[in-house]
């Protein structure tokens, strides 16, 4: 059986994240499977990563109102589209693509699905409280219903669904948990080594330190940072020869004040700023590093993280990395708490195992990557997720009954 499978975003733009990536990678697959994928978007129709998306991407901008991104294209569109399509997956909330996704879809036959991508976790009620506030102005007539109608919402592990109950107390949707995972690197590993030394020749010789990700507050790169100057300062024989590698897009103010950063604590000379790497380059980034760093103070899945596992790299992460407890058990890298004292740890720890230890571990990461997070045991999982909840036969009567049940609900309880 193949379905027909729109995926809505509010971006194809690859600097984006990890949402993007995870949708490419797991259409791809879906592809190879015989099922048809296309993507609906806010951004413009001449933008580059439009024009280089691998699959059919109908972009709905310009997109107004800030980085909410409302288009008055798209709901009509949508509207007179969505026949077309088995199945509608939502990529992350917040912005227009989710609740005109909603307006399109609430009085019709098409099912469609969410991913959170992390986005309800209550680290940004915390962090961010006037903003939270600002969320919870429209949480009832906006996401809240993007939630609540929705055929099932899709968590990529259990660790989301957990937390993604703690953020509102106004909270209702069918849960299910689907194995997220990435695509195995290229096999030429000799040419992506390469790449990446020839493009940064003064890293050779050096026991590199790999942070791939954007450079963003809950990442902890300013944590990173003040735990790598401080171990310089206590052990510099010891980390003479490590160099930080920050493989990202730094080209905003947060990534501007982290440089500063870097400088003000001179670590000018120990740390290297690529930029965003792709292709071979990205590749033979984790090919020749000897450890991947993400000292996350909030981190939902983290495709760098299973890239990472997937070059057999043991991984150094925080237990706020909600895969964390997956890693630890594989033994495909350390865990410690998202503090500078448990980043320290972190390096301490990897600086002092020996190497034919660290060998062994790399084994495990390889294995714990193929076991957990295998881009094709995702690609079964979601299409497992539509058929356990009757992909075909999901009805505009059922959606109504949905509707009807009691809306507001204290705590996290829901109809799962």
């Amino acid at each position: 059986m193949s379905f027909r499978i729109l995926h809505c975003i509010s971006s194809v733009d690859p600097r984006k994240g990890g949402p993007i990536e995870g949708l490419k990678q797991l259409s791809s697959i879906n592809q190879k499977q015989g099922h048809q994928v296309e993507v609906l978007c806010l951004d413009k129709p001449d933008d580059p990563w439009v024009r280089d998306c691998p699959l059919t991407c109908h972009a709905m901008g310009p997109s107004h109102i800030g980085n909410y991104q409302y288009s008055p294209r798209w709901v009509p569109w949508l509207k007179a589209n969505a026949h077309r399509f088995d199945a509608v997956i939502v990529n992350g909330i917040w912005q227009y693509h989710a609740f005109g996704t909603w307006q399109a879809l609430r009085h019709t036959a098409t099912p469609y699905f969410v991913f959170t991508h992390g986005m309800l976790d209550p680290w940004f009620k915390r962090n961010y409280p006037l903003k939270h506030l600002k969320k919870w102005l429209f949480w009832p007539w906006a996401e809240y219903r993007v939630l609540r109608d929705a055929t099932a919402v899709m968590f990529t592990c259990e660790d989301e669904r957990r937390l993604a109950r703690q953020s509102f107390w106004l909270y209702k949707c069918d849960e299910y948990v689907v194995n997220y995972g990435t695509s195995a690197p290229p096999a030429n590993v000799a040419e992506q080594a390469s790449a990446f030394s020839q493009r940064f020749p003064a890293l050779q010789g050096k026991r590199q330190l790999l942070f791939l990700g954007r450079v963003h507050e809950k990442k902890g790169t300013d944590m990173l940072f003040k735990a790598f100057a401080a171990l310089r300062q206590r052990a510099p024989a010891q980390l003479a020869d490590v160099q930080l590698v920050m493989a990202g897009p730094a080209d905003h103010d947060y990534g501007k004040q982290m440089q500063a950063l870097a400088k003000s604590l001179d670590l000018q000379n120990h740390v290297t700023w690529t930029g965003m790497l792709s292709g071979d380059e990205k590749w033979g980034a984790f090919r020749c590093a000897e450890a991947f760093i993400l000292p996350s103070h909030q981190e939902n899945f983290g495709i760098a993280v299973a890239e990472s596992l997937a070059c057999g790299l043991p991984v150094l992460i925080s237990n706020q990395v909600n895969i964390w407890r997956e890693i630890q058990q594989a033994e495909g890298g350390l865990v410690d708490v998202d503090t500078q004292e448990g980043t320290e740890r972190l390096i301490t720890r990897w600086l002092q195992t020996p190497p034919d230890e660290w060998a062994r571990m790399r084994v495990k990461a390889a294995h714990c990557f193929n076991q957990r997070f295998l881009i094709d045991r995702t690609a079964e999982s979601f299409i497992e997720a539509m058929e356990v909840f009757g992909m075909r036969t999901t009805t505009y009567d059922k959606r109504m009954t949905k509707s009807r049940l009691p809306t507001f609900q204290i705590g996290g309880d829901t109809n799962a």
